[in-house]
């Protein structure tokens, strides 16, 4: 049994002092007050200034490392995504595929469920962004992949799958009764990249829809009379946000943050294949997507993406937006584990994975845990 000694630490809900983290075989075994660790505990001194906290969860991960996941939807791109973003702190990701034809769909499923079976580190479901989106509010996803699910579609959807999948669709796009089923096979489905009414939007969350992709982007937005997408995100289930402050406005963000709390808002990257990575520029559906000044886009100016990682999403919502760091932690661990039922993901407590960050005073981030292990020196 080893013991962690941070300055202090964050548990999913709120920061504490003077308690030590005991792991065992990859797990959680207690917190206890340092003046009592047991004997013959090993213990690991962290920083006086630094500040223990569950590993973040992304479930908005494109890519990372130079890796796209719509160009290697296969166990060894998956290694190289979750390894990229460990290094920046992030422990737990839904690998997240971009509309697509049904093969590479089916490669990807095939590849994260090899990659889970095998027991990946950092591999803890699916994401599939698309392709049942409006093509008015498409962004970035490839025009000829955009579509409407047939029975083929709900069944290879619907089949047993051992993790959370994630379903991002546009609600005024797939009926009611695909996204019922869909939630009744088990999926997690958000809407999003959607034109949808206000009546739309809810007649979906009625259907089994439980959140909200990329809130204000690519969406309906909210009008006096006409609420939109946007409307029915602040009223129900959870919301993804891109904190990188080109997406979304610094006051935008404070506002959602202030309607829906931080039990339901929550951070994503949105990453792309240059985070974690020295490339500037990619091809995504036949265009070539740059990086200049922070910024992924095409040569019109489309927003590709994020080249951002949780850390500086956190960073950026406590230092820019101003949302408190017990908000701005659990919005990057515990609240998007909730969102898709990870529950052993994203809290420090008895039973859950021994997945940690250590910041330190800045929240830059010092070091990295994985299943009890340390990581980050690697």
């Amino acid at each position: 049994m080893i013991a962690l000694l941070p300055g202090r630490l964050f548990d999913g809900a709120a920061l504490r002092d003077g308690l030590a983290v005991l792991v065992e075989d990859g797990l959680i075994r207690d917190l206890c007050p340092i003046a009592a660790l047991p004997d013959g505990v090993i213990r690991h001194d962290l920083a006086a200034d630094s500040l223990l906290a569950p590993g973040f969860v992304d479930l908005q991960v494109n890519g990372g490392g130079g890796v796209l996941f719509n160009d290697e939807p296969n166990p060894a791109g998956l290694a190289r995504i979750a390894q990229a973003h460990r290094r920046l702190g992030t422990t737990a990701i839904l690998p997240t595929l971009i509309s697509s034809d049904a093969a590479t769909r089916g490669h990807a499923i095939e590849a994260v469920r090899e990659a889970l079976a095998a027991g990946m580190a950092g591999i803890a479901g699916l994401h599939l962004e698309g392709p049942f989106l409006a093509p008015a509010r498409r962004g970035i996803h490839p025009a000829e992949a955009i579509a409407t699910p047939d029975a083929a579609d709900m069944a290879a959807l619907c089949a047993a799958f051992p993790a959370p999948m994630l379903i991002t669709l546009a609600p005024e796009i797939v009926q009611a009764s695909y996204v019922a089923r869909l939630a009744q096979a088990g999926r997690i489905v958000f809407a999003g990249h959607s034109d949808a009414t206000l009546d739309q939007a809810m007649a979906g969350f009625d259907a089994g829809i439980t959140g909200t992709t990329h809130l204000f982007n690519a969406m309906s937005q909210l009008g006096s009379r006409a609420p939109g997408l946007v409307g029915a995100a602040l009223l129900r289930g959870h919301a993804g946000i891109i904190v990188d402050l080109l997406h979304v406005a610094a006051e935008t963000i404070r506002i959602a943050h202030r309607v829906m709390g931080p039990r339901r808002l929550f951070l994503v990257s949105d990453a792309m294949s240059t985070v974690g990575s020295t490339i500037d520029r990619f091809d995504l559906g036949g265009r070539s997507i740059r990086l200049s000044q922070g910024r992924l886009q095409d040569a019109a100016g489309t927003l590709a993406g994020a080249h951002l990682c949780m850390a500086q999403a956190l960073r950026h919502a406590v230092q820019d937006v101003g949302i408190g760091l017990e908000d701005a932690l659990a919005m990057a661990t515990a609240t998007p584990a909730d969102a898709v039922g990870l529950s052993r993901h994203g809290r420090i407590a008895p039973g859950c994975r021994a997945d940690f960050v250590v910041l330190d005073a800045g929240l830059a981030v010092r070091d990295v845990w994985q299943g009890g292990v340390r990581c980050a020196a690697r």
